[in-house]
Order: structure tokens, then sequence, then C-alpha cells
């Protein structure tokens, strides 16, 4: 059974990688160029995944802003401290 220690290990490996992926980013269309390149469509498949992410992790965020919307009626960040409960 994992323990405490497992789970600590696990996310700071994974926020290692997170900040190495936002201090060493390149740009998407790299992967691109990469692919037409060595004549392979990894890249391209590559790219219209992120692409799809990103989209989607947008409309969940826009979800959110609109059931907040709807619950609270307002946009004022203020007023979301009263729905904790």
């Amino acid at each position: 059974m994992a323990g405490l220690d497992h789970y600590l290990v696990l996310s700071g490996v994974l926020f290692t990688i997170g900040t190495a992926g936002v201090l060493l980013r390149r740009n998407v269309l790299t992967f691109i160029a990469f692919g037409h390149f060595l004549g392979s469509s990894d890249g391209q498949i590559i790219v219209f995944f992120v692409i799809t992410v990103a989209a989607a992790e947008a409309a969940v965020g826009l979800a959110l802003v609109i059931a907040l919307f709807r619950h609270v009626e307002t946009l004022n960040p203020d007023a979301y401290r009263q729905l904790r409960g």
C-alpha cells in the first residue's frame, strides 16, 4: 500500500516536470516541423491533441464561470466566499 511518502514524491516529480515544461517549452509548431523533416505525422497528431486539450480546458473553465454566475448572479469574486459551507 502506498504511504504518504509515495504521494509526496509523486507530487514533487509531477511538479518538477510541470515546472520544467513551462520553463523549457517550445513552440508547438516545432512538432510539425520535425514531423515533416522526419517524414512522420506524429508531430501533427501531437499538435492536434494539444489543441484539443486546450479547447477542453477552456470549455470547462467557461462552464464553471457560467455555473457560478447562475448560482450567485454576479461575477464579483467576493460574493463567492459565501459558497463555503
